[in-house]
């Protein structure tokens, strides 16, 4: 089992940053692939950034590439979501992800169903 706790979501104002934090524990964490999904009102959960568990392999859909950045500590158990320049439609819950999968394929982390573990949400509220 993965616990995975997400922490640094808020209010923001439209052009304002967020670094969003997903702390796991449980079991060697370090070997899991990790994505990072949002979901707002109404709408379906989509992703927003995954990486591999090398950390060598990143994804971003166009609608957050150039805005978002993943990245990982293993040394820390910790995975990171730094959003630039963000924009009111970016306010959803933001969730961590946790999948058991050592490839790269883009296809693999974008999908929600390769991903075993999930954490409970952040909010993240833009304001225009």
């Amino acid at each position: 089992q993965v616990q995975l706790v997400e922490s640094g979501g808020g209010l923001v104002q439209a052009g304002g940053s967020l670094r969003l934090s997903c702390a796991a524990s449980g079991r060697t964490s370090s070997s899991y692939a990790m994505g990072w999904f949002r979901q707002a009102p109404g709408k379906e959960r989509e992703i927003v950034a995954a990486i591999s568990w090398t950390g060598g392999t990143t994804f971003y859909p166009d609608s957050v590439k150039g805005r978002f950045t993943i990245s990982r500590d293993n040394a820390k158990n910790t995975v990171y979501l730094q959003m630039n320049s963000l924009k009111p439609e970016d306010t959803a819950v933001y969730y961590c992800a946790a999948a058991v999968y050592y490839g790269s394929d883009y296809w693999t982390l974008a999908q929600a169903r390769s991903y075993t573990y999930w954490g409970q949400g952040t909010q993240v509220t833009v304001s225009s």
